[in-house]
């Protein structure tokens, strides 16, 4: 298992090798998630962090939808400076915080947790459970999470790094101490390379 500082180093490495459709993660549009997120009804002013926000282009239209509370986090500084890049002035509008998820200490509650990118990665049992136990602690009374994981019928790595494959119930069963599942979808992410990865998407509220 990678260091932190390891950790740190290959995704600093992926973002300042590649540009930002040479990933296959890249999305134009983030429909899926969107897509969740406004069946939500969150206020303008919802509290919202994307976890490995990265280069991702969800903040942009979130900004566009006009919501005035987003945190973006990323293990990368590379990964979020493109970002900043890409929003210019706007960027000046989001919170940027750049650590290692496991170690993320939350200085605000939040209403709605999104994560398209780094749950799947943590794949050690301790570091699953440090996770939950930080959106708990985390995320408002009736909040929500949105997460978006690798299927059992999606790709075994990513980026030359294992991951772990998930079911709607092996998801639930993670988080159910502090959160009931909402709803799921199992749907196909088309990459840049003209390969489909499944992926699952959970909605679960915070009890």
């Amino acid at each position: 298992m990678k260091t932190e500082n390891q950790r740190v180093e290959h995704w600093n490495t992926i973002y300042q090798s590649k540009n930002e459709n040479e990933v296959s993660w890249y999305q134009e549009y983030p429909e899926a998630s969107i897509e969740l997120i406004k069946e939500l009804n969150l206020p303008l002013s919802a509290h919202i962090i994307d976890i490995g926000g990265g280069e991702s282009r969800l903040v942009d239209v979130l900004l566009d939808l006009g919501y005035t509370n987003i945190t973006v986090l990323d293990i990368s500084e590379k990964a979020l400076k493109k970002s900043k890049n890409r929003l210019g002035e706007k960027s000046k509008l989001v919170k940027w915080v750049v650590t290692d998820i496991t170690e993320f200490n939350p200085t605000e509650k939040y209403d709605l947790w999104h994560d398209r990118a780094a749950f799947h990665f943590l794949t050690a049992e301790e570091n699953v459970k440090k996770y939950a136990l930080i959106a708990e602690r985390a995320i408002n009374q009736d909040g929500f999470l949105i997460m978006g994981t690798f299927s059992d019928k999606g790709p075994t790595k990513c980026s030359g790094l294992e991951i772990n494959q998930y079911t709607d119930k092996t998801l639930k069963s993670i988080f159910e101490r502090f959160f009931e599942l909402n709803n799921f979808k199992y749907l196909d992410h088309s990459t840049p390379f003209n390969t489909v990865q499944n992926f699952l998407f959970c909605t679960f509220q915070r009890k």
